[in-house]
């Protein structure tokens, strides 16, 4: 179990018009200007858009790897310590992350790909 941070940039680069911004300590992405995800390599964690019922969810059934990061906008930011995801796990998550943020033509037109 545990993903790596070049897996984790792959994953990130399999999804469509991804826009990254990079900042001294962190690298965050966004789609057609709507964030939707952080990386912090010293840290190996992400940061992740999800809804409120997810991110009190995740939370809660594994507090090891997932911290409520913050609330904005109606939706739930989680933080997730990579060494406690699966590779799949995380992809959803990723993706759904993303379909948040994207417009809603985007993401029909570009569906989860395993």
């Amino acid at each position: 179990m545990g993903v790596r941070s070049g897996q984790f940039l792959r994953m990130v680069d399999r999804l469509a018009e991804v826009e990254r911004a990079e900042a001294r300590d962190y690298t965050s992405f966004s789609v057609r200007g709507k964030r939707f995800g952080y990386h912090w390599p010293r840290t190996s964690t992400v940061g992740l858009k999800q809804t409120l019922s997810e991110q009190a969810a995740l939370v809660f059934e594994r507090p090891d790897v997932f911290e409520v990061q913050f609330t904005a906008g109606g939706f739930g930011w989680v933080v997730v310590h990579l060494a406690g995801i699966d590779a799949d796990e995380l992809t959803e998550l990723l993706y759904e992350a993303w379909r948040l943020a994207a417009p809603e033509v985007l993401a029909e037109e570009h569906p989860l790909r395993r």
